[in-house]
């Protein structure tokens, strides 16, 4: 997701309610299908406060220009007590001395279930120095998808590593498909999280254990070579540089696409009959021998100007209790961060989001890779920006090689920081 201007608060300085509207007010994006924010409200206003504590108010606010929208809000000190937002939006808040950290929410759910409950790893993906900037909510995978019509068609089976994928986009070719579907256009920045991707399933990424920029590597190039040759040899569209992500979906309608990396939800954003055709693949080894890919965990942040920290906490315990029915009234939300609603009747039965859940989910990585998994102020660098979309198209015209076009890369991800 994009990243968020400055907020030019004083990471010292005194927070506190001082608003007229001492409700709690929860702010959440449209995550999903129309139905998403009718559920979300019913569940948020169901919310019975203790005797004393403010009730909760709720609020959609919408993709476009949201990083003003809440950059204004927190500034003026008029905005949510708790929120969603971008995957990477806590990060820069937290910086800023905005936000109220989760150490004592996360602690109290270890008597109750909650705890326990969240897929592996995914707690501590918030973690930052200070304590949790935020708590993951809905899971963004990146993975790789397949249309088995076509594959039959075209007599390849499912890749299980590199050298069978090109083998898979060869014989995709033959029949006018292509094999690397991706795009790298205006609004598009799957491209760049398909890059990522290979990067980390060839045990590579773009940050080191000291959290700093750490693009050009063996592990790198040798991906980033890979993609190369696939461009080279036709098996990604010419256009893909330019593609938006509804040409992108038109694509795999259309049956242009054979295989590519998308979210999770490609099958069902397609639609029809193609939706049947599409499934997911088992994540293939690198020559690494590694497994993994890219994923975002989108979260729920709180804030400390709240009209109270222990009515946040309060309201945030009875929202994760009872957030089941976004998945299992299928309001078309990412992938839920807790084991017990990816064992419900109603997740298990779309087979595509069990295999992302049983098989993806283990070994994704976040922007951090492959230095950790704990998420922080640098990885909005190349979340979403110019810097990696520029990556991105110079790759997918085939008009550099691997190791310049990393070194740029690394330049580039330096200047964004410390110009931050």
């Amino acid at each position: 997701m994009a990243t968020v201007a400055a907020l030019g608060l004083s990471s010292c300085a005194r927070w506190g309610f001082s608003g007229s509207d001492t409700r709690l007010k929860f702010w959440n994006m449209p995550w999903g299908q129309t139905n998403f924010s009718e559920v979300d409200r019913a569940i948020t206003l169901g919310y019975e406060p203790e005797p004393g504590t403010p009730p909760s108010s709720y609020q959609v606010i919408q993709w476009a220009n949201f990083i003003q929208t809440f950059t204004s809000a927190v500034a003026s000190r008029t905005g949510p007590a708790v929120s969603s937002g971008g995957s990477t939006l806590a990060f820069q808040f937290e910086t800023q001395g905005a936000i109220a950290y989760a150490d004592n929410l996360i602690d109290s759910w270890k008597s109750n279930g909650l705890y326990d409950d969240f897929l592996p790893g995914l707690l501590e993906t918030m973690r930052v120095a200070n304590g949790y900037a935020a708590v993951p909510y809905n899971l963004d995978m990146r993975v790789i998808w397949y249309n088995r019509t076509l594959m039959e068609k075209a007599g390849a089976e499912p890749p299980t590593d590199w050298q069978s994928y090109l083998d898979a986009c060869a014989a995709l070719k033959k029949i006018g498909v292509y094999g690397y579907g991706t795009g790298s256009g205006a609004g598009s920045f799957t491209g760049s999280h398909a890059l990522t991707s290979w990067m980390i399933n060839n045990g590579g990424g773009l940050f080191d254990a000291n959290q700093e920029p750490a693009c050009v590597t063996p592990q790198n190039i040798e991906a980033m070579e890979f993609v190369l040759e696939m461009v080279h040899k036709g098996y990604a569209d010419p256009r893909s540089p330019t593609y938006t992500s509804d040409n992108v979906l038109t694509q795999w309608k259309q049956r242009t696409f054979g295989m590519g990396y998308d979210t999770g939800g490609l099958a069902n954003n397609a639609g029809g009959a193609i939706k049947d055709e599409l499934e997911v693949l088992s994540p293939p080894t690198g020559p690494s021998g590694d497994k993994g890919a890219l994923f975002f965990p989108n979260n729920i942040m709180m804030y400390r100007d709240t009209p109270s920290q222990q009515a946040s906490e309060a309201f945030m315990t009875y929202y994760f209790q009872n957030m089941a029915p976004l998945w299992t009234e299928n309001t078309g939300i990412g992938l839920p961060p807790l084991k017990s609603i990816t064992q419900t009747n109603e997740f298990q039965a779309d087979k595509n989001n069990t295999k992302i859940i049983e098989e993806w989910q283990p070994v994704a990585r976040t922007w951090a890779a492959p230095g950790g998994d704990a998420l922080f102020f640098g990885v909005t660098a190349v979340d979403a920006t110019p810097v990696m979309t520029n990556f991105t198209q110079s790759i997918l015209s085939g008009q550099t090689d691997a190791r310049a076009a990393l070194a740029r890369l690394q330049r580039e991800v330096e200047a964004t920081i410390s110009n931050s």
